[in-house]
């Protein structure tokens, strides 16, 4: 997708980053960057992007990132809003191989820690207890400081690498290099999560990427591997799939907030991405909600 490089410097005598962050929504565009990436979500709600996906988030949501892999994170529109007093938070933490050393994943001992790094190229989202153990870590990491920081991170990543709580965020390995174009797709993505309530046109989208229709078609294609429509379908049926869980709202009534003008249509594309019709899924979701 081409999205903007970004860095996070390292304080003196640190060899990797934690970061706690406060926002009134998170600001940060679709962005890569060179190291592997921790994200932990304590509050607000939204969409994130990460490669080839779109999925909700929610206070807890834990994600485990490879290098070079693009992602943003947007808020829903409620903490766009002039006078909300809502706010986005977040504990981030960046560190490179070399932050434990030349040659450290090449020993026998943390062989299963290498295959993870290796599995994160394709974004891991960790549940389970899994996730509070490591949430619980990552807070602590705020303030642990010399030796024991550095450790704690390197138990945080033996435990994701002993977990069966993890499972692939994208289908393929996706890969940011030029940021040359990051503007034109921030636009493009902004304008359909804000937008993807209502119908939008092929040559509307195309217009806000000030090129003709045909030209973005093959570009959008080229850069996320999918064409614009299954995109902006992916976005729809995963409001869809969020008001069946969080909502007593009727499928009809869903369909149409999500952005769906056709029910038949919907139910048939409902049940390709979720295997099953939204009543059922519904159903499912909550005989498996721990109450």
């Amino acid at each position: 997708m081409n999205p903007i490089l970004e860095y996070l410097p390292r304080h003196f005598g640190e060899s990797f980053v934690t970061r706690y962050f406060e926002y009134n929504y998170f600001p940060t565009p679709w962005h890569f960057h060179p190291e592997y990436e921790l994200v932990l979500v304590t509050e607000s709600t939204g969409k994130r992007l990460i490669g080839d996906q779109v999925g909700d988030f929610k206070p807890g949501d834990l994600v485990f990132l490879g290098p070079y892999l693009p992602h943003t994170y947007m808020n829903d529109p409620q903490y766009l809003a002039e006078q909300s007093t809502l706010k986005a938070k977040s504990i981030v933490v960046h560190f490179k191989e070399d932050s434990f050393g030349d040659g450290f994943f090449l020993l026998p001992e943390t062989q299963k820690i290498a295959g993870l790094l290796n599995h994160s190229l394709r974004g891991l989202s960790v549940g389970g207890i899994t996730s509070e153990v490591v949430s619980t870590k990552l807070q602590g990491l705020l303030t642990a400081d010399g030796f024991s920081r550095w450790l704690l991170l390197l138990e945080i990543l033996n435990i994701l690498s002993l977990s069966n709580d993890l499972h692939y965020i994208c289908n393929n390995v996706i890969t940011g290099q030029n940021p040359t174009e990051s503007r034109r797709m921030n636009q493009i993505i902004n304008f359909v999560l804000m937008n993807f309530k209502r119908e939008i046109s092929l040559a509307e989208v195309a217009n806000i990427a000030n090129m003709a229709t045909n030209s973005f078609s093959r570009y959008f294609s080229q850069r996320t591997r999918k064409p614009f429509t299954t995109f902006l379908n992916e976005v729809r049926l995963n409001h869809a799939s969020k008001l069946l869980i969080e909502t007593s709202k009727s499928v009809t009534e869903i369909h149409l907030e999500a952005g769906f003008t056709n029910l038949s249509n919907f139910n048939r594309q409902f049940r390709a991405a979720y295997h099953s019709n939204p009543l059922t899924f519904r159903r499912l979701y909550q005989s498996n909600t721990i109450r």
